[in-house]
Protein backbone atom coordinates (compact mmCIF):
# COMPACT_ATOMS: atom_id res chain seq x y z
CA UNK A 1 0.00 0.00 0.00
CA UNK A 2 1.25 3.49 -0.84
CA UNK A 3 1.48 5.78 2.19
CA UNK A 4 1.49 9.58 2.33
CA UNK A 5 3.29 11.73 4.91
CA UNK A 6 4.09 15.40 5.28
CA UNK A 7 7.76 16.44 5.07
CA UNK A 8 8.56 19.71 6.86
CA UNK A 9 11.58 21.94 6.17
CA UNK A 10 13.27 24.31 8.61
CA UNK A 11 15.97 26.94 8.46
CA UNK A 12 18.24 25.60 11.19
CA UNK A 13 15.70 24.75 13.90
CA UNK A 14 14.43 21.33 12.77
CA UNK A 15 15.80 19.57 15.84
CA UNK A 16 14.08 22.04 18.19
CA UNK A 17 10.78 21.65 16.31
CA UNK A 18 10.90 17.85 16.33
CA UNK A 19 11.80 17.71 20.03
CA UNK A 20 8.67 19.80 20.57
CA UNK A 21 6.53 17.49 18.37
CA UNK A 22 7.95 14.49 20.25
CA UNK A 23 6.90 16.08 23.55
CA UNK A 24 3.35 16.51 22.19
CA UNK A 25 2.85 13.18 20.38
CA UNK A 26 5.20 10.97 22.42
CA UNK A 27 7.10 8.07 20.95
CA UNK A 28 10.65 7.91 19.66
CA UNK A 29 12.33 9.08 16.47
CA UNK A 30 12.40 6.30 13.87
CA UNK A 31 15.45 8.00 12.36
CA UNK A 32 17.56 11.07 12.94
CA UNK A 33 20.60 11.91 10.82
CA UNK A 34 22.72 15.01 10.39
CA UNK A 35 24.33 16.54 7.32
CA UNK A 36 27.73 15.51 8.72
CA UNK A 37 26.69 11.86 8.15
CA UNK A 38 26.08 12.39 4.43
CA UNK A 39 28.79 10.92 2.19
CA UNK A 40 30.56 13.28 -0.24
CA UNK A 41 28.62 13.66 -3.48
CA UNK A 42 30.25 13.91 -6.88
CA UNK A 43 30.00 17.40 -8.34
CA UNK A 44 29.01 19.00 -5.04
CA UNK A 45 31.31 21.23 -2.96
CA UNK A 46 32.35 20.02 0.51
CA UNK A 47 29.84 20.63 3.31
CA UNK A 48 30.20 23.98 5.06
CA UNK A 49 30.97 23.08 8.73
CA UNK A 50 28.27 25.43 10.07
CA UNK A 51 25.64 23.05 8.61
CA UNK A 52 27.23 19.79 9.80
CA UNK A 53 25.14 19.44 12.98
CA UNK A 54 21.87 20.40 11.31
CA UNK A 55 19.25 17.72 10.61
CA UNK A 56 19.44 16.01 7.22
CA UNK A 57 16.43 13.78 8.01
CA UNK A 58 14.26 13.00 11.01
CA UNK A 59 11.09 10.93 11.25
CA UNK A 60 8.64 10.69 14.13
CA UNK A 61 5.79 8.17 13.88
CA UNK A 62 2.65 9.75 15.35
CA UNK A 63 0.25 6.91 14.51
CA UNK A 64 0.31 3.52 12.77
CA UNK A 65 -0.39 5.30 9.46
CA UNK A 66 1.33 8.67 9.81
CA UNK A 67 4.90 9.83 10.27
CA UNK A 68 6.03 13.43 10.55
CA UNK A 69 9.30 13.89 8.68
CA UNK A 70 11.59 16.83 8.33
CA UNK A 71 14.98 18.38 7.74
CA UNK A 72 16.86 21.63 7.84
CA UNK A 73 17.22 23.11 4.37
CA UNK A 74 21.01 23.23 4.62
CA UNK A 75 23.21 25.57 2.64
CA UNK A 76 22.14 24.59 -0.88
CA UNK A 77 18.41 25.32 -0.49
CA UNK A 78 18.54 28.07 2.13
CA UNK A 79 18.02 30.86 -0.43
CA UNK A 80 14.73 29.27 -1.64
CA UNK A 81 13.35 28.73 1.88
CA UNK A 82 10.03 30.48 2.49
CA UNK A 83 8.39 30.18 5.91
CA UNK A 84 4.83 28.93 5.39
CA UNK A 85 5.67 27.12 2.15
CA UNK A 86 8.18 24.82 3.81
CA UNK A 87 6.48 21.46 3.37
CA UNK A 88 6.54 18.60 0.91
CA UNK A 89 4.12 15.73 0.40
CA UNK A 90 6.12 12.53 0.70
CA UNK A 91 4.75 9.50 -1.18
CA UNK A 92 6.06 6.00 -0.37
CA UNK A 93 5.11 3.53 -3.13
CA UNK A 94 5.89 -0.15 -2.61
CA UNK A 95 7.65 -0.71 -5.96
CA UNK A 96 9.99 1.12 -8.33
CA UNK A 97 7.39 0.73 -11.08
CA UNK A 98 4.72 2.45 -9.01
CA UNK A 99 7.25 5.14 -8.03
CA UNK A 100 8.03 5.77 -11.71
CA UNK A 101 4.34 5.98 -12.60
CA UNK A 102 3.45 8.41 -9.81
CA UNK A 103 6.57 10.53 -10.35
CA UNK A 104 6.08 10.77 -14.12
CA UNK A 105 2.38 11.59 -13.94
CA UNK A 106 2.50 14.10 -11.06
CA UNK A 107 5.57 15.93 -12.40
CA UNK A 108 4.09 16.59 -15.87
CA UNK A 109 4.16 20.33 -16.43
CA UNK A 110 6.15 20.87 -13.23
CA UNK A 111 9.84 21.13 -12.36
CA UNK A 112 11.91 18.09 -11.47
CA UNK A 113 14.44 19.06 -8.80
CA UNK A 114 15.93 15.56 -8.35
CA UNK A 115 15.21 12.78 -10.84
CA UNK A 116 14.33 9.34 -9.47
CA UNK A 117 17.53 7.49 -8.68
CA UNK A 118 19.09 5.14 -6.15
CA UNK A 119 20.31 6.78 -2.94
CA UNK A 120 22.88 6.01 -0.28
CA UNK A 121 20.01 5.08 2.09
CA UNK A 122 18.97 2.25 -0.28
CA UNK A 123 15.86 3.90 -1.62
CA UNK A 124 14.63 4.90 -5.06
CA UNK A 125 14.07 8.62 -4.53
CA UNK A 126 13.18 11.78 -6.46
CA UNK A 127 11.72 15.25 -5.92
CA UNK A 128 9.71 17.72 -7.98
CA UNK A 129 7.36 20.67 -7.80
CA UNK A 130 4.11 20.05 -9.65
CA UNK A 131 2.47 22.48 -12.07
CA UNK A 132 0.42 23.87 -9.16
CA UNK A 133 3.50 24.74 -7.05
CA UNK A 134 3.20 21.80 -4.61
CA UNK A 135 6.46 20.08 -3.58
CA UNK A 136 6.57 16.26 -3.74
CA UNK A 137 9.03 13.51 -2.78
CA UNK A 138 8.80 9.94 -3.99
CA UNK A 139 10.70 7.47 -1.78
CA UNK A 140 10.57 3.71 -2.31
CA UNK A 141 12.49 1.68 0.25
CA UNK A 142 14.21 -1.14 -1.60
CA UNK A 143 15.56 -3.23 1.28
CA UNK A 144 12.48 -5.48 1.22
CA UNK A 145 12.58 -5.80 -2.61
CA UNK A 146 16.19 -6.86 -3.13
Amino acid sequence: MTTVNIYLNYKGNCEEAFQFYKSVFGGEFASLSRFSEMPPMEGMPPLNPIYASQIMHVSLPISAETTLMGSDVGEFYEAQFVQGNNFTISIHPETKEEADRIFNELSKGGTVTMPLNMTFWNAYFGMFTDKFGINWMINTELAHQE
